[in-house]
């Protein structure tokens, strides 16, 4: 399988008119299959979806701020299209973090929330492709209601195998009564939509660029909370398995403080957390979707999204851990 996801790469910079025997180094990804060269990232996507696409139409439409490398060139048809853009200084954050001391960190962070500031107040261009029905989360700024495809969602994951139906009941139960807080919900300007360490780079001394915008929507400022919030108390579950064992959820502890001080518009929102709580059954129950319990859930892993979906609807989750932590804590 490696010897054909060179050779796409390959094919890639041969129809970008780069040298297409250059060195190449796989990286890591969940979504896509990256190559890393001296001077060039070199993605494919291999499903059928415009995910490259929508980032090749938004990346010039980006601020500066927000460091999104040059791109050299996009092209592939459906199934097996190509985006390469210009190599940045740094690694990932998440890579360096264990190694960071605490005033890098917290520089890092103040340094993320200007950036971050930037980008929520970019307007979506107009013509940006639709996201598809796969991406987090399953929220809606066009239907009657936000929540509209999350309750179609949650009524197909009462047909799943091996679930608990009460347990989807209590949850269309929550978003139904809650719901009226995501409003309005309608939005011009973007979010990143998949806010992790991982798809930040930070070169010892600054953060150099955020990346990877496959997800990026319009949406309200606080959507770009779900993930990010998910990463920090979650940590080894979003990064590279060969640092996953230094990777340690303690590490973030003070990372959503410190945010909360440097960009408090994203914490402002009325009814703050039962806005996030919908993100992340929004989340939990498209990923329940997408991968569902093959057996009985006593059997799988505490963060299968069945577990978290059922920890969240019963105030157990990492978020009600938050909600009750001191401010600054």
């Amino acid at each position: 399988m490696s010897s054909f996801a060179i050779a796409r790469a390959r094919r890639a910079l041969q129809s970008a008119f780069l040298d297409m025997d250059m060195p190449l180094r796989r990286a890591d990804s969940v979504t896509n299959e990256v190559w890393i060269a001296d001077d060039y990232v070199i993605r494919v996507n291999r499903r059928l979806d415009p995910r490259l696409r929508r980032e090749a139409a938004l990346a010039p439409h980006l601020p500066p701020e927000v460091g999104y490398p040059e791109i050299v060139a996009y092209g592939g048809k459906p199934g097996a299209d190509w985006l390469i853009v210009r190599r940045v200084p740094g690694q990932v954050l998440s890579r360096c973090w264990p190694s960071m001391t605490r005033p890098e960190r917290r520089e890092a962070i103040h340094q993320l929330a200007g950036r971050l500031r930037a980008l929520h107040s970019t307007p979506a261009p107009r013509d940006l492709p639709d996201i598809d029905s796969t991406a987090p989360q399953l929220l809606s700024s066009i239907t009657y209601s936000p929540v509209m495809p999350l309750l179609v969602a949650i009524d197909r994951a009462k047909a799943l195998p091996h679930v608990d139906r009460n347990l989807l009941d209590r949850a269309e139960q929550l978003v139904t009564e809650t719901a009226g807080c995501l409003i309005p919900f309608q939005t011009s300007t973007l979010v990143h939509g998949d806010l992790t360490f991982e798809n930040i780079m930070w070169d010892g001394q600054r953060i150099t660029a955020i990346l990877d915008f496959e997800w990026a929507r319009p949406g309200p400022p606080d959507l770009d909370l779900d993930v990010f919030l998910r990463f920090c108390a979650l940590p080894h579950l979003h990064v590279a398995a060969d640092y996953e064992h230094l990777t340690r959820a303690e590490d973030y502890r003070e990372v959503p403080w410190w945010l909360a001080e440097d960009h408090p518009q994203l914490f402002d929102f009325p009814n703050q957390f039962d806005r996030v709580r919908i993100y992340a059954i929004a989340y939990d129950v498209r990923d329940l979707l997408l991968n569902p319990p093959p057996d009985k859930v006593g059997l799988l892993s505490q963060h299968h999204p069945y577990h978290r979906l059922a920890s969240t609807i019963e105030g157990t989750s990492y978020l009600n851990a938050l909600d009750q932590a001191p401010t600054g804590s």
